[in-house]
C-alpha cells in the first residue's frame, strides 16, 4: 500500500527518475491507459451475453433463464454469473446506458381497427347535435360508469384527515354478499349541462341501459323539455347500448311507444369511446368527488354523486335502480322486424332513428 501511494505521488509530480516517468500531459493525473480497466475489455464477450439476455427477438424463448421474470439488473447480474461472468449489478446498469438502454414504460400505441369513415361519422354527430338543440330538443350523452363494490373498501386518491389518522378499510375487496356490487348509469344533457345517475344493483344490460333513460326522462328530462316530442341520444358503440344490441332497440321502441317521442341514436365508431362527452364532462367530476372516501352504502354513493357539481354549473341527481334485469334476453327477428326503426343513409348501423308505432299512436 505504501508503495502504490508512493508510486502515485511520483507520478503527478514527476520526480520519479528511477521508474523513467515522462512528463505527464495537462489536466492528467495519470498517464493514458492507467486505472481499473472496463469490464468489456476484461471479459470481451461480456457485451454479447447481456444482449441476448434481453433482446426483444429472444425473450420469447422459454428456454431462456429470464423469460418468466423481471429484467432487473440484478437478476440480470446473476444470469451472468452463472455463465461465469465477474460482475455486479451497478456494472449491469453503467453497461446498459452505455448500449443505450435505458428504463422506460409500456407505450399505448396499438388502437385496435379504425374505421375509415371514423371523422365523417363525428361531423354527422356534431351536424345533427346543432339541429337537435337548434329546434329546442334535447340532446343527451349515455353510458354506463365501471361497476363499483360497495362497503368499506379502499378507494384510490386522499382525503384531509387529521394526521396520522387515516380512515381504516378492508384489507381485501371480497365482495359483501349483501351489498355486492353496483353500476352508475348515466345521462348527461349538453344543453343544460345537467345529468342523472341510475345507480343499478343488477346486470349492466340493454333494458337497465334504457330504464336508465326513462328514469332520466321521467325525473329531469320530461320537466326541462315540456314540448319536445323527439331526443337524440348519444351512445357508446358497444356495451348495453351498443350498436349491435338487439335488445337496446327493442327496449327503445317501448320507450318511445310510452312517451309518443321520437328517439334518434348516434353511435361513436369503434374504438372512440373517450369522445363521448359524458366522460369528460360528467363522470370525470364524479371521480374526483369521491376521491379517497369508501362506498361503504348505496346511500353514500348517492350523495357523492347528487354533491358533485363544478365551476361551470354542473347539476347531477341520482337514484338508486332496485330492479332486476337477467342476462341473456333473445329478441327474435320477428320482434325485431316489428321495429319502427329508420336508418340514417349514411351508416344505418350507426345512425337510426326509432318512432312511436303505429299500434301505439
Amino acid at each position: 500500500m505504501p508503495r502504490t501511494i508512493r508510486c502515485g505521488i511520483n507520478e503527478i509530480t514527476d520526480t520519479d527518475q528511477i521508474s523513467g516517468n515522462e512528463m505527464l500531459p495537462d489536466g492528467r493525473q495519470r498517464k493514458v491507459g492507467g486505472g481499473r480497466k472496463k469490464l468489456s475489455m476484461n471479459q470481451p464477450v461480456l457485451i454479447e451475453e447481456l444482449e441476448k439476455l434481453i433482446a426483444p427477438h429472444t425473450s420469447g424463448d422459454p428456454m431462456r433463464p429470464l423469460r418468466w421474470t423481471s429484467k432487473s439488473t440484478s437478476k440480470l447480474a446473476e444470469a451472468l454469473r452463472q455463465k461465469g461472468f465477474r460482475v455486479s449489478a451497478t456494472s449491469i446498469r453503467t453497461l446498459l446506458k452505455s448500449q443505450g438502454y435505458s428504463l422506460q414504460s409500456n407505450r399505448k400505441r396499438f388502437k385496435g381497427k379504425q374505421s375509415p369513415d371514423r371523422d365523417l361519422q363525428f361531423e354527422y354527430i356534431a351536424t345533427m347535435t346543432d339541429e337537435f338543440l337548434d329546434r329546442g330538443c334535447p340532446v343527451i350523452s349515455v353510458d354506463a360508469k365501471k361497476k363499483e363494490l360497495v362497503g368499506n373498501y379502499a378507494n384510490d386518491g386522499q382525503e384531509w384527515t387529521r394526521k396520522g389518522e387515516p380512515q381504516e378499510v378492508e384489507a381485501y375487496d371480497f365482495i359483501d354478499p349483501a351489498m355486492g356490487k353496483v353500476t352508475p348509469y348515466g345521462i348527461y344533457d349538453l344543453e343544460r349541462n345537467a345529468g342523472w345517475v341510475n345507480v343499478g344493483r343488477d346486470n349492466d344490460t340493454a333494458k337497465f341501459a334504457v330504464s336508465s333513460i326513462k328514469c332520466w326522462w321521467e325525473n329531469m328530462g320530461e320537466w326541462a323539455y315540456p314540448d319536445a316530442k323527439e331526443v337524440l341520444i348519444h351512445a357508446d358503440g358497444g356495451g348495453s347500448n351498443g350498436s349491435r344490441s338487439r335488445l337496446w332497440k327493442k327496449s327503445l321502441q317501448e320507450w318511445a311507444d310510452q312517451e309518443g317521442l321520437i328517439v334518434t341514436v348516434c353511435h361513436f365508431p369503434p374504438g372512440t369511446s373517450k369522445w363521448n362527452k359524458i366522460e369528460h364532462r360528467m363522470f370525470c367530476h364524479i371521480t374526483k368527488n369521491w376521491r379517497g372516501c369508501p362506498l361503504i352504502s348505496h346511500e353514500v354513493i348517492l350523495q357523492l354523486i347528487g354533491s358533485t357539481s363544478t365551476k361551470t354549473g354542473l347539476e347531477i341527481r341520482a337514484g338508486l335502480d332496485k330492479q332486476s334485469y337477467p342476462k341473456g334476453v333473445k329478441v327474435s327477428d320477428e320482434e325485431m322486424n316489428q321495429l319502427n326503426i329508420e336508418r340514417a343513409d349514411f351508416h344505418g348501423e350507426w345512425n337510426y332513428c326509432i318512432k312511436p308505432s303505429i299500434k301505439a299512436i
